[in-house]
Order: structure tokens, then C-alpha cells, then sequence
């Protein structure tokens, strides 16, 4: 059962996908927020798709603790579960900080090159990250919140990455604040898993630490510190044998 639910979500998501890309390039000449938001329509559609048809729910803890100014995102990484969530579900646009080959997918890199993405060209060594403070200060100057995911790629349920200093370092640079989110989606939607399980998904998060004063690596150390706890709250039992 769990298969066949699995394969009607994924035929269901790559049609989505496929329609969306062409509605997405219908809507490039239009203002960014309303081009913003007719793109996450698809991932609307997609968190709504994943509860009805494979029964993942979810429920979002901490939401007051988000401001009405610039922040950065830094979220705990499982899943494309968070990916797909987290732009439909913040009250500001996001940007994401992604590898450049990403745009290459079809249809989906397309609909994601029409937005105002900081796409990373990891060849460009120490440049790569001078792009990024350059675009990300533009991006929070519009209104926008920048998300990055510290551990770099997915981890494991009960697993922690290395938390890398990339998004404090923005932090710093563009003296702004970062409100860590913590996140167990990999219980449901499991990394480099076909099949999708049943179940709620918690989205935790916290409240602003500024940057104001910090170094890029203590401010980390905060930021790791508030998710590895908050995950041992809302995953008990994936920590339990440690």
C-alpha cells in the first residue's frame, strides 16, 4: 500500500511539475511577488498532494517567533520535505543558496531560475561567496529573507551533520539576524527514499539571535546548539540510543 501511494504522489508531482514550468514562464513578465507566488502554488499543491495521498501531516511550532524584518533562515536538513515547505509557508519570499546545477533539471530548475535565487558556482573558489554577500545584501535590501541549510546536505533521521559557517558568515557580513529552524520530515519523506510514510512532521522555530557583535563560528555554535536540542524535543525517540 505504502508503494502504490508512493508512486500515484510521484506521478502526480512530476504532472505538477511538468504544467507548472510552463504556467511559471507564462508568468515571468509579471511584478516578482506575484511571479513568487504563482511559482509556490506549486508547492502548495505538493504539501497538499503528500497529506491526502501518502497521509503526511504537519504541524509548525514557534511561528510568532518570526519577525517582520530581514532575517536569515538556517533549518535543519532531512528532506526535500523543507525545500518544497518552507517557500509556501514563510511570510516573506525566500531565496535560497543552492548550487548552480540545480538549473539545469528540467522544468523544475527552469520555474526556479525565473525567481531571485543565489545560485553558488563552487569552481569559483572564495569568489563563490563574495557573489553570494553581494546578491544576498540586494535580496535582503528588497524585503526578501534568505534560507540556508548549515549541514550542507541531507542528513539521517538521529544524525547530525557538520554545521558549516557559510550562513553566519552572511550573517555577519549583512548584520542580520538568524532564527534557526529545526525540522524531523525525514521520519516521513526519507532521504533518498521512493516511498513516503505516514505521519505528522514538526517544524520548530526559534527565535532571532542577532549577529551584531558575533563571530561567524560563535554565532554557529548558537544556532547549532538551539537545533540539536530542539531536535532531541521533537524526535525523542531517534535520540534515544544516544
Amino acid at each position: 500500500m505504502l508503494f502504490l501511494r508512493s508512486l500515484l504522489f510521484t506521478l502526480m508531482m512530476v504532472v505538477a511539475t511538468v504544467i507548472w514550468s510552463g504556467v511559471c514562464i507564462l508568468a515571468a513578465p509579471l511584478p516578482y511577488n506575484k511571479r513568487y507566488f504563482v511559482t509556490s502554488r506549486w508547492n502548495v499543491f505538493v504539501i497538499w498532494a503528500a497529506r491526502v495521498v501518502c497521509g503526511i501531516e504537519y504541524e509548525i511550532k514557534g511561528h510568532e517567533n518570526l519577525p517582520d524584518s530581514p532575517v536569515i533562515l538556517l533549518s535543519k536538513h532531512q528532506s526535500a520535505w523543507e525545500t518544497i515547505f518552507l517557500l509556501a509557508n514563510m511570510p516573506r519570499p525566500l531565496v535560497f543558496v543552492f548550487k548552480k546545477e540545480i538549473l539545469y533539471i528540467p522544468f523544475f530548475g527552469w520555474g526556479i531560475a525565473l525567481l531571485r535565487m543565489i545560485p553558488i558556482d563552487r569552481k569559483q573558489g572564495k569568489n563563490a561567496f563574495k557573489s553570494v554577500v553581494m546578491h544576498g545584501k540586494r535580496r535582503l535590501k528588497d524585503g526578501q529573507w534568505i534560507i540556508m541549510f548549515p549541514e550542507g546536505t541531507r542528513t539521517q533521521v538521529g544524525s547530525q551533520g557538520k554545521y558549516k559557517s557559510g550562513g553566519t558568515r552572511l550573517a555577519v557580513e549583512t548584520e542580520t539576524p538568524v532564527v534557526p529552524i529545526a525540522l524531523n520530515s525525514g521520519e516521513c519523506w526519507p532521504k533518498n527514499s521512493f516511498i513516503k510514510k505516514p505521519g505528522k512532521i514538526t517544524v520548530s522555530i526559534g527565535k532571532p539571535i542577532s549577529s551584531e557583535g558575533q563571530t561567524p563560528d560563535g554565532l554557529m555554535e548558537q544556532v547549532e546548539q538551539w537545533i540539536e536540542s530542539e531536535m532531541r524535543v521533537i524526535s525523542p525517540h531517534a535520540y534515544s540510543a544516544g
